[in-house]
């Protein structure tokens, strides 16, 4: 997990459940590039062929409701989407979202969309670079951003199994 991160805005409002992130019709596969093609493909037909690698979505309350399908956070992080900014999460939404190393975090910040903001993981602060203003968050604990740096929960349980299998060579 990169230190910090400055991407363009994409906003969203509240409960922007699973169904609009990923459509159902695309549950039959895990691949991340596939999901991006279809990312937001019925509520915002341009994002897919428009998101860039480091882009950042801004949303409201409740983002991620819906059905606990991990290919929602898949299709977003396949899609090149840095982070996700939002008042406040779905928790099964979060949980997936951690478990495969998407960035999420709790905020609110009044930005524009295309807007760039700038999100520093270490400090807890987001700055819109438009307006030069900045709200807090609390930064993730270390073990997330271990978790997180390794790609998630399956890549960082892999490694301290390898670690833990090494130790007792």
């Amino acid at each position: 997990m990169k230190s910090r991160v400055e991407g363009k805005v994409w906003r969203f409002g509240d409960n922007v459940d699973t169904d609009q992130i990923i459509p159902a019709e695309y549950l039959i596969t895990p691949d991340m590039g596939v999901l991006a093609k279809h990312a937001f493909e019925k509520a915002r037909p341009e994002f897919a062929g428009r998101v860039k690698p480091g882009d950042i979505i801004v949303a409201g309350r409740n983002f991620g409701s819906g059905s606990s399908r991990e290919h929602a956070p898949r299709a977003l992080l396949g899609a090149g989407v840095s982070c996700v900014v939002a008042e406040s999460f779905a928790r099964i939404f979060f949980r997936n979202s951690i478990n495969i190393g998407l960035p999420l975090i709790e905020a609110k910040i009044a930005t524009k969309e295309e807007g760039r903001i700038r999100v520093d993981f270490e400090k807890g602060e987001i700055t819109d670079l438009g307006s030069k203003k900045t709200v807090g968050f609390p930064p993730y604990a270390d073990f997330l951003r271990n978790l997180m740096d390794d790609g998630g929960l399956i890549p960082y349980a892999k490694m301290k199994i390898n670690e833990e299998r090494r130790g007792k060579q």
